[in-house]
């Protein structure tokens, strides 16, 4: 069993695949051909950003996105505490300072009150992470920005194709609603590359253009270099196999909420037994499903949850199931960010998901007969501690 099948998934376009990178050797421009303007037209079309600016990879995104808002030394910028480490690797790289806040328990997204207990004078952007494939709370952090002057980032990379329904019923797509999108297709992602590759989406002509120049060593004109940008291209090869994978990201996600939907069913007494808790479904947000990620509960009075969750994960393993753990140490608790970041507040929820979360096998190839050997896995080691 895997935890993620791309040969599977290869295998059913192959042709189109192999003939896409065919034309981009036959052509010979590997490097900005026009596959890659194509493709990123087409997702500019299915995402209804303004602008999509391919780059080389989701981390390389952020730094542009930042590097596009100006942001100074010193200045602050929000980020959970509970994500990836690239979300607030970037900030301290470019000489800002990531300012870590907590989580909600249920959706694993930023906290809305955790971002006033953040602010401060040199509070300068947040970035909002859609985890595991659900939207952050997007309503609040837009409002809380237009109140205290802040840009917003959006880091979208679990999130491709999630969409955000706002209370006066409009919607818009995960990334195009803050100042810039970023976004990754690292090859195990909803849209994902066989190699790397990212993109920023925007609706602001002036940083469209401010990125594409940082992106391509700070020039408009070949030679003649306006900003200091950096080397960072969407390759053409791998622009060309997105653009055919591009077509099936409906049917990919869709697939993904069906796996999530059998997942849930036939979990459901597990749950209620309070063993587990699964994935919660934000009223303002479709889920793609990115991960399928329960809570492991702990199973006794004064029990740590992390021991369950990881004899868990070891049952699993025993038993050839693959699972994972995204992400075993938060970021405040991590030794790169001591002395370069601030954590506000105790952090509690960050760090009791990292204690406990676990992320099930998840991709648009899974079955039901694979499924349901992972969940009978699963209740085999709850069923130890029924009364």
């Amino acid at each position: 069993m895997q935890f993620v099948d791309l040969k599977g998934q290869y295998n059913k376009i192959k042709p189109e695949v192999d003939a896409a990178i065919a034309e981009v050797l036959a052509g010979t421009a590997f490097i900005k051909g026009p596959q890659v303007a194509l493709f990123e037209e087409n997702l500019s079309r299915f995402t209804g950003a303004k602008h999509v600016i391919g780059c080389a990879n989701g981390t390389d995104a952020l730094q542009i996105a930042l590097m596009a808002l100006e942001l100074q030394p010193g200045d602050e910028v929000i980020v959970p505490s509970f994500t990836y480490v690239a979300s607030a690797e970037v900030i301290a790289l470019l000489g800002l300072v990531p300012v870590m806040v907590d989580v909600d328990a249920r959706t694993f997204n930023i906290l809305p009150e955790s971002m006033e207990r953040a602010l401060s004078p040199r509070t300068k952007a947040i970035i909002p992470v859609h985890l595991y494939g659900q939207c952050a709370p997007m309503l609040e952090v837009l409002q809380f920005a237009k109140a205290h002057n802040l840009r917003v980032v959006e880091d979208t990379a679990q999130a491709l194709g999630a969409e955000y329904l706002f209370p006066d019923g409009t919607k818009a797509q995960a990334g195009t609603m803050g100042d810039i999108g970023c976004t990754s297709f690292f090859p195990t992602k909803n849209l994902g590359a066989y190699g790397d590759g990212g993109a920023l989406f925007t609706n602001d002509d002036a940083l469209a253009e401010r990125i594409k120049m940082i992106a391509n060593h700070g020039q408009r004109v070949k030679y003649h270099h306006s900003l200091i940008g950096c080397n960072s291209r969407l390759d053409t090869i791998q622009a060309a196999i997105l653009d055919v994978k591009l077509k099936y990201l409906p049917d990919y996600l869709k697939a993904r909420r069906e796996a999530a939907a059998f997942y849930d069913k036939a979990l459901a007494e597990t749950a209620l037994a309070g063993y587990i808790e699964l994935p919660y479904r934000a009223p303002y947000s479709t889920h793609t499903f990115h991960q399928y990620t329960i809570i492991a509960h702990p199973l006794q009075r004064g029990a740590d949850a992390s021991s369950v969750r990881d004899a868990l994960k070891a049952h699993l393993a025993q038993a050839g199931i693959p699972s994972m753990v995204y992400y075993p140490l938060p970021l405040q608790e991590q030794e790169a960010f001591k002395g370069v970041a601030k954590a506000v507040g105790g952090l509690e929820n960050a760090a009791g998901l990292s204690a406990s979360v676990l992320s099930l096998p998840m991709h648009t190839e899974l079955t039901e007969p694979i499924q349901s050997e992972v969940v009978a896995a699963c209740k085999e080691f709850f069923a130890k501690f029924a009364l």
